[in-house]
Parts: C-alpha cells; structure tokens; sequence
C-alpha cells in the first residue's frame, strides 16, 4: 500500500480535482477546482465559516471509517453557514497529514468530503495538501443569502420562543457507547444502539432548516455544535436576555434513554450537554415557530441569564464536550 509521502502532494491533488469535478456543479461557480483559486458568482451576500478537526482530538480512525471523518467535516463546517440563515454554495478544503500515511486513507477522507458536500447541493471549490504531525482537517465553508437576511445570535427578544429543529443526544450517547466498549462493556452494545454511533461517526441535521428558520422570521439563530447548555448561555450574552429552557421539553433522539438505562447515566446529560450536534437552535416569535421545530423555553428581558428548569446553568460552561477525545 502506497503512502503519501511515496505518491507526492501533486499527484494527490489532481485526484482530489478529479473526484470534486465529477459531480456537484452549481450555477454560480466561474472557476473551480485545478486552478490557483476558485472564482464563483454569488447571487447574494457571501457567508464563510472555517472549521479543523484534529485525530485524536476531534475524531479516531478506530471509531470512524476515513469517509465517515471527511463527511462529518463538512458538516461541522456547512452547520455554522445553516445558523446565518444561508445556504451552502461550495468548500475549500485543507488536508495536513504525516508522509507515512497510507494513500488509500486520504483518498477516502476527501471522497466523504465531496460525497457530503455534493449532498449539500454545494462544491468542493479547491483546498490544499500539507504535511503535518497528526491527520488534521479544515474545512471552509461558503454560502450565500438567498433573498434572506442574516440571523445573528444577538437578535433575541423578551417574548419570544426558543425552538430546536430536531432531537438532541445522538452523538454523545454514540460516543459514550463507543467509550464504554473500548473499557469492557459487551461489545453488543454497539449493534444494539447502532444508530446513536453512527450519529456519532456522521450526524444528519437538517441543514435546509436554516433557510426555512429565516424565511420564518427568526431573530436568533445558532446550531448546537458545544452543547445546549453552552449555547443558550452563549446566545442569551449576545442577545442580553435572560432564556429559560424546559428540559422536559428538549426532544431527545430514539434509543437514547435505553442506552442511558444501560449504562446507568441520565440521557437528559446527553441530550443538554452534548456537543457535535449540528441540529439548530433559534429564537422566534410564537406564532412563527416552522412546522416540525420543537419549542423548548422562552425568551424574556432582564439581566444575561440561561437556566433550565429554574436552576441557574452558568456554572457549568466548563463543561467539556462529549465529542472530545
């Protein structure tokens, strides 16, 4: 098996030009991937957003397969465009990685960003190919505002909702199923809740609900990607109001509470504290809440403050994210 370093950066790059030219055009690109840079047209106000995920940190290739890894990259990346309001129009991907690693690893790593970038409707525009001590991944991401306007985290008002467009807790308990194989537990665990590990490997959010929020009227707009505790906290800062979430309220993902029974943790800490998420969490007046989004608590005026249930959850920004290895 061939490695990196045996194969060479620019042999490399013209597969990479190759797989992201196959499919994927969209209207507005000009130039694309094989030349210096790419050259788009925008039909509207340009959103960019960078992300990197470092091995061993932010994922593990004995968890995940190399396609899985690059896939959840660009949803990471693709999410951040979704809180604006805006939708994909391509990405500019970075690979770093040591010269030993083998070519086929690579490869596959940038055909689950193409593969999931082309889901998106969207275009791997270009990137770059480095050498580096760990596999490393960046990916920025780029949108436009499609006859909407931005939804900042600062615009929520007293009186309004708080709403999520899908459940929580699906990667966190994945990945808590995962942790606890890899420390004895039954290995059946992971077949029998073999649904929350790939939402760990690879989530699916909806990000077409971003525009749908915004056509809505959204005043607020973030996606859970530290955690909904982390979140509401940063969003009431920004907006300078005081959120009150119910937990009860907060819709958790199919499996969850059996795995919680199993290994004798409160899925509720999954579901609030659980990062990677990607689902979208957004501020609307009452009645403009889109069909098939979840209202979880209530915005009022008053001094910056996040609470669920009543109880203050300031304290408990130091939570680490359930993602983190």
């Amino acid at each position: 098996m061939k490695t990196v370093g045996e194969v060479g950066e620019r042999a490399l790059v013209a597969m990479f030009t190759t797989a992201a030219a196959s499919v994927g055009d969209t209207d507005d690109l000009v130039i694309g991937s094989g030349d210096d840079a790419a050259v788009f047209a925008p039909t509207g106000p340009v959103v960019v957003s960078t992300d990197t995920a470092v091995a061993g940190r932010h994922f593990r290739f004995d968890w995940s397969t190399p396609r899985q890894i690059g896939a959840r990259a660009v949803v990471q990346s693709a999410a951040d465009i979704a809180a604006m309001g805006g939708v994909l129009t391509g990405v500019v991907v970075s690979i770093g990685c040591p010269p030993q690693t083998p070519v086929e690893r690579v490869l596959e790593l940038n055909a689950g960003i193409v593969d999931q970038t082309h889901r998106y409707r969207a275009r791997v525009l270009g990137g770059d190919l480095v050498s580096s001590s760990e596999v490393v991944l960046t990916v920025t991401s780029l949108g436009v505002l499609d006859g909407t306007q931005a939804v900042a985290l600062s615009g929520a008002r007293g009186g309004e909702v708080l709403a999520l467009s899908g459940p929580l807790g699906g990667p966190a308990g994945g990945l808590a199923a995962l942790s606890a194989v890899e420390h004895g537990a039954d290995p059946l665990l992971l077949e029998q809740f073999s649904d929350l590990v790939e939402a760990y490997r690879l989530p699916r959010p909806d990000l077409g609900q971003g525009r749908v929020a915004a056509l809505a009227g959204a005043r607020a707009m973030t996606d859970v990607s530290d955690g909904l505790v982390e979140e509401i906290i940063t969003m009431a800062e920004a907006s300078q109001v005081r959120i009150d979430i119910d937990s009860a309220s907060v819709p958790q993902v199919r499996g969850l509470a059996e795995l919680g029974a199993a290994l004798g943790v409160d899925p509720a800490r999954w579901a609030l504290a659980g990062g990677e998420e990607h689902e979208l969490l957004a501020a609307f007046e009452p009645s403009a809440v889109p069909a098939g989004w979840t209202v979880i608590g209530t915005v009022s005026d008053g001094e910056p403050d996040a609470r669920i249930d009543g109880a203050a959850v300031g304290e408990i920004r130091g939570w680490q994210s359930f993602t983190e290895t």
